[in-house]
């Protein structure tokens, strides 16, 4: 990023090619549509063009990028609420390699998360998405909704509880440990 705002414009490709499938993991995960999420990421794209002067080498640039698509997402929900909206559609996203074993199961499980996770409350399954889909630590969640720490923390084990016990409705154990996600 330091060397795009230096005015490097071959890092610009560089940016999205590290981030861009995880960015839009999280956004399709959000909408629930591919359609709105390729819409959303574009956006989102074009909001670090244009504040890319905003952001500081202090700050980690994924939590900068984050909070970029997670307003662009809410921004977005905002403007599907204000028109008739359209049934969601749930598309999940592949992020596993590429092991037959493992995609099996995941065909399996993966619905069934996708449809628990898309009844979440909305802030619930914001934090859900931010923490587990982009790794942003409880505190930076905290700063990016406005929401204080512990506030968000409860939001995440709310958010947890309500996965399992959807899981464990549907036939599908909790991995030892406890860990839904």
């Amino acid at each position: 990023m330091r060397r795009f705002q230096r005015g490097d414009a071959r890092a610009f490709p560089e940016l999205v090619r590290r981030h861009r499938a995880a960015v839009f993991a999280f956004v399709l995960r959000w909408t629930q549509d591919r359609a709105r999420a390729e819409d959303i990421l574009q956006e989102t794209w074009l909001k670090v063009v244009r504040a890319s002067s905003d952001w500081s080498p202090r700050a980690r640039f994924t939590t900068w990028l984050y909070t970029i698509a997670r307003n662009a997402c809410v921004d977005g929900a905002r403007r599907e609420r204000a028109r008739a909206a359209e049934p969601l559609v749930t598309e999940p996203v592949s992020t596993e390699a590429h092991d037959p074993e493992r995609a099996a199961a995941a065909s399996e499980l993966r619905p069934v998360l996708e449809a628990a996770i898309a009844a979440l409350p909305d802030a619930q399954r914001e934090v859900f998405l931010l923490r587990e889909m982009a790794g942003i630590p409880f505190h930076e969640i905290a700063r990016m909704t406005g929401a204080p720490e512990p506030t968000v923390k409860s939001r995440m084990r709310y958010a947890l509880e309500a996965l399992r016990t959807r899981l464990t409705a549907a036939g599908i154990d909790a991995p030892a440990g406890g860990q839904v996600a």
